[in-house]
């Protein structure tokens, strides 16, 4: 009997683009690994169930809710039981919401990140996703316009669920769940320093094979994964708002040779360093 495969149903541009939309019924097991970027992203899961990984917090994303992500959070959905699920992402810049749209851009960076919909928000927001969809796929004229419109018209609907009470969407917390969390804040706190599995073993009183496990499940990063994106993010705000030297960044964000920095930071962001700051460097006040 052949295996289920997963079946795209949308697709239009690309996460770093100004407006990407992806809708996708997945059947097999299904992670990303180093996953951020400079676009917002709104995630809607419309069947299943997930485990995300936002920040510093752990979350268990049930059908009917948004999940609204920063610009630059690390951020990994895997599974929660079965692989089986389907699910809405749109990525899109600032230049593509419209003025109203704006207003409500700082709701990602503010309070919980998780919005869990009632019946009728479902409907008024997959009647958003389904002309998005439409105008995404068919491509008449003006279409790009409509996309702009219906995304300010999803923002400020998402500004109005926001504004009401609603349950906690985070993932209940246990000793076990709170001591990776634990862990995590002191990999943000101390990247610049050499991390390794034996030191978080060692500070956190975990033996390093359940430690090193536990950190995968709980999180779903490795932790020399999670410890490089750390570093690696932080060199790209070094890159794009200072004049500090490539090899100084390197160092000062906890690698140990300007070779491994290079390696990883063109693995992650698929440019040099160099690159990168030719392309992102931010204007200087004089």
């Amino acid at each position: 009997m052949a295996q289920p495969e997963d079946l795209p149903l949308a697709s239009y541009g690309d996460e770093e683009s100004s407006f990407y939309f992806d809708h996708i019924r997945r059947r097999l097991p299904f992670e990303r690994n180093n996953h951020y970027h400079s676009t917002y992203e709104i995630y809607y899961l419309m069947s299943g169930e997930r485990n995300y990984f936002i920040k510093e917090k752990l979350y268990r994303i049930q059908p009917g809710c948004l999940v609204m992500i920063n610009r630059y959070d690390v951020h990994k959905s895997f599974m929660s039981g079965g692989p089986e699920h389907e699910r809405i992402v749109i990525n899109f810049d600032e230049s593509f919401a419209l003025s109203g749209g704006q207003t409500a851009l700082p709701l990602f960076s503010q309070g919980d990140p998780v919005v869990p919909l009632q019946p009728q928000e479902q409907a008024q927001t997959l009647q958003i996703f389904n002309k998005m969809s439409q105008e995404a796929t068919l491509q008449k004229d003006g279409y790009q316009d409509y996309l702009q419109l219906l995304l300010t018209e999803l923002l400020l609907l998402i500004s109005r669920f926001k504004q009401r009470p609603s349950a906690p969407a985070a993932y209940p917390i246990n000793p076990l769940h709170e001591k990776m969390m634990d862990i995590v804040q002191y990999i943000h706190q101390h990247f610049q320093n050499k991390i390794t599995l034996e030191l978080l073993s060692d500070t956190f009183y975990i033996s390093p094979y359940y430690l090193s496990r536990m950190f995968k499940e709980v999180t779903g990063f490795t932790i020399i994964s999670y410890v490089n994106l750390t570093r690696i993010r932080e060199a790209q705000r070094r890159l794009s708002e200072t004049d500090t030297k490539i090899v100084d960044i390197a160092e000062q964000t906890g690698f140990e040779s300007l070779t491994h920095f290079d390696r990883t930071f063109k693995k992650t962001i698929k440019m040099t360093a160099s690159q990168y700051r030719k392309l992102y460097r931010l204007p200087q006040e004089e």
